[in-house]
């Protein structure tokens, strides 16, 4: 029989190895948090959201190569979710959903986890910035494209641990 449990414990067992490598932080609200991928130089800057309505978080996620994504958050409804996504030289203004579509290469449920490995979805910008968070297949994203299979010489894994505050 097969403990379906174990992966979980065995990712769990290494986000707390991954996040005793980090010395730990005061409070640092959401909004003006830094992350950095242990596997990759990637890291996530939030900034404040600000004349959205439905965007409860933004963020930009710096690559190797010099890419800069813009990221941001919308809950869904129905079955409430934060939903990323993850763009690429969006067009501004009045877009399409297609040119939408071509220009974004992430989408997913953001989770969030803390010191103890509790896991949860990320919360709104106006809240304490949690230990760490997932990006579920963000890689494989990447990796699949437009930048493709040789478009980074080195890929980010799905957890970003929080690094500190911006001033």
């Amino acid at each position: 029989m097969t403990n379906i449990a174990s992966p979980m414990i065995g990712f769990m067992a290494g986000l707390a190895v991954l996040a005793a490598g980090y010395e730990a932080h005061a409070a640092c609200p959401l909004a003006l948090a830094v992350y950095g991928d242990a596997e990759s130089e990637a890291g996530i800057d939030f900034r404040p959201t600000t004349d959205a309505v439905t965007v409860t978080n933004s963020f930009k996620m710096v690559l190797d190569k010099g890419i800069v994504l813009d990221g941001i958050v919308m809950w869904t409804s129905g079955v409430s979710r934060p939903q990323g996504s993850l763009m690429y030289k969006c067009p501004t203004g009045d877009v399409t959903g297609d040119e939408l579509a071509a220009c974004t290469v992430w989408q997913g449920v953001i989770y969030s986890a803390d010191d103890k490995g509790n896991i949860a979805l990320l919360a709104a910008e106006g809240t304490d910035a949690p230990q760490s968070l997932i990006f579920p297949d963000l890689g494989p994203s990447l990796q699949m494209s437009a930048f493709g299979p040789n478009g980074f010489s080195k890929l980010p894994w799905d957890v970003f641990l929080l690094k500190g505050c911006q001033e």
